[in-house]
């Protein structure tokens, strides 16, 4: 299959390189990253000329939108539009109807599994579009990773994504919040990760990515809180969530509560550049207001 990737930055370049050892021609296209083993094109326009598939890797909505208006002109009619940015709602409907509209298949296929998963090929997609274009890509979709979740129709891969992400954000607070209350009343770190990590305080926060070091399994946590995925990219995904809330008309409390945690965090205090976990030793040093 000839593939077109626009977007080779920390996860599209290993998203690609992982297409190419799978047997599949890649064509790409970035503003600044030129990764090696991908044959690289001199405009987004380029590169998708003639590619069954497109893929796209995208900082945000509006970066998307004007990649769209670039390549879908140039796409052969019948190939696939696929977008894997995490992106507000809105934007993947739009450009999806876009694509629609000039004969081609369109999908949200936002990823999960942060830079790690993008190279061991783990990602889990979460897909929205009709069944004809899921069907053309969910075999690249099985190379890239180890999950795609058809969602529904244009944007259900977005909404689920901001919907799963809102969760992570809100369970990593209480999850931090947590141990530095356990810290002040005097229990063990690693007796309170055996406690809770069978029991009703059970989440993905704590057993799989616990932001305490030294207890649980291997986390960013353990390497001076260098991003696995960084506080502000959890920033973003909790801004869309809160876009999507107020477009939806949703009451999101915790979501919203949140979001103004880590933008403090991310723009007030040290938090930009830390991994989102690195919540953890802000609540060490604060006390009760």
């Amino acid at each position: 299959m000839n593939i077109a990737f626009i977007g080779l930055g920390n996860m599209g370049a290993p998203m690609a390189a992982n297409l190419i050892k799978a047997g599949h021609s890649v064509t790409g296209f970035d503003t600044q990253a030129t990764p090696a083993g991908v044959t690289m094109a001199a405009s987004a326009a380029e590169a998708a000329t003639g590619a069954d598939v497109v893929i796209t890797m995208l900082p945000n909505g509006a970066i998307l939108r004007a990649v769209a208006d670039q390549i879908i002109a140039a796409m052969k009619p019948g190939a696939v539009l696929c977008d894997c940015s995490t992106v507000d709602v809105d934007s993947a409907k739009a450009v999806a109807a876009q694509a629609e509209a000039a004969g081609l298949g369109a999908l949200d296929a936002p990823v999960s599994g942060g830079t790690g998963g993008a190279t061991n090929g783990t990602l889990t997609f979460m897909v929205g579009g009709s069944d004809a274009a899921f069907a053309t890509v969910q075999p690249l979709f099985e190379i890239m990773g180890q999950k795609a979740v058809h969602c529904g129709a244009a944007g259900a891969g977005q909404s689920a994504k901001i919907c799963n992400n809102m969760i992570l954000g809100v369970t990593m607070i209480a999850t931090c919040e947590a141990f530095a209350l356990a810290d002040k009343l005097g229990l063990d770190r690693q007796k309170m990760f055996d406690v809770v990590s069978t029991s009703s305080g059970y989440s993905w926060s704590m057993n799989a990515y616990c932001p305490a070091p030294g207890v649980g399994p291997q986390s960013p946590a353990d390497n001076g809180y260098k991003p696995g995925f960084a506080a502000e990219l959890m920033l973003k995904d909790l801004r869309l969530s809160q876009q999507a809330a107020e477009s939806a008309d949703a009451d999101t409390p915790m979501g919203q509560l949140a979001a103004a945690l880590y933008q403090q965090f991310v723009e007030a205090e040290d938090g930009k550049g830390m991994d989102f976990s690195a919540m953890l030793p802000r609540f060490e040093k604060r006390g009760r207001a």
